[in-house]
């Protein structure tokens, strides 16, 4: 059975000494959860001074985003091997705020994916529509076209080593959630797709994760037990140790994939 994974997306917050205080209060409360997988993507600014923090801890390093390029006049862009340098095992791409704020296309986030797979790392691709589209009806439409785009031509064994994070950006910080079925459905359709593309084997071994304001609540844990979500993509309760924790208290309990 496919191992849950916890990921704290902490975007543009923290100093430095809260990052390190967090990363060691997660470190440690991490220690009794080894059935799960749990990863902190701080800011770049504080990658290396929150992998020291958690150095030893079954908790991972990540990162929030990358470029496509291994290196060249790419100002302020940070390449695939500098984050395997500062002992990085993730990295988010195609999160929708990239795609929205930075008009990140799916064939940019394919490039990263490619980059981002040679060099070792483990990309934890978003895919995700709107409030408009889904009102529209165009759930499976708009995920099936950010999968065919993100993924182009990645090969079944390369897409072993993807986590997807189904991010339903209307949920993210408006308060509305998705229903059980809902959530579910997408997950579900995801899988099929992966198998269409590839194989059984191939979409039973991809980690889902679900990303939508995601809270320590009995619906996170409902969701979470959920056999076709394999943990969460976590964003401003990952910044809160409790909240954080709660979440990871929620995980379903299976062994290692």
């Amino acid at each position: 059975m496919r191992q849950q994974l916890i990921a704290g997306n902490w975007k543009m917050n923290l100093n430095r000494a809260a990052a390190v205080e967090l990363a060691k209060a997660v470190a440690e409360r991490a220690a009794a959860y080894k059935h799960l997988g749990v990863a902190l993507c701080p800011p770049a600014v504080y990658l290396e001074a929150v992998g020291k923090a958690i150095a030893g801890s079954q908790v991972a390093l990540g990162a929030q985003n990358m470029y496509g390029q291994p290196k060249g006049a790419f100002t302020g862009e940070i390449s695939a091997s500098m984050l395997v340098d500062v002992g990085c095992k993730y990295v988010i791409l195609g999160h929708s705020e990239r795609r929205q704020y930075f008009v990140e296309s799916s064939e940019l986030v394919n490039e990263k994916v490619f980059a981002a797979l040679d060099a070792g790392l483990i990309p934890i691709v978003c895919l995700g529509e709107t409030w408009a589209q889904r009102e529209a009806k165009k759930t499976d439409e708009v995920i099936r076209r950010q999968f065919d785009g993100s993924f182009s031509a990645v090969s079944a064994e390369q897409m072993c080593r993807v986590v997807i994070a189904y991010e339903p950006v209307w949920a993210i910080g408006t308060g509305k959630k998705p229903t059980l079925g809902e959530a579910q459905a997408v997950h579900a359709a995801l899988r099929r797709i992966i198998e269409t593309r590839y194989n059984k084997q191939v979409a039973e071994t991809v980690q889902i994760q679900y990303g939508g304001s995601v809270k320590p609540d009995e619906e996170s844990k409902t969701l979470l037990a959920c056999a076709e979500i394999d943990g969460a993509l976590v964003g401003g309760a990952s910044l809160k140790i409790d909240d954080f924790m709660g979440i990871i208290d929620r995980a379903r309990k299976v062994g290692p994939c």
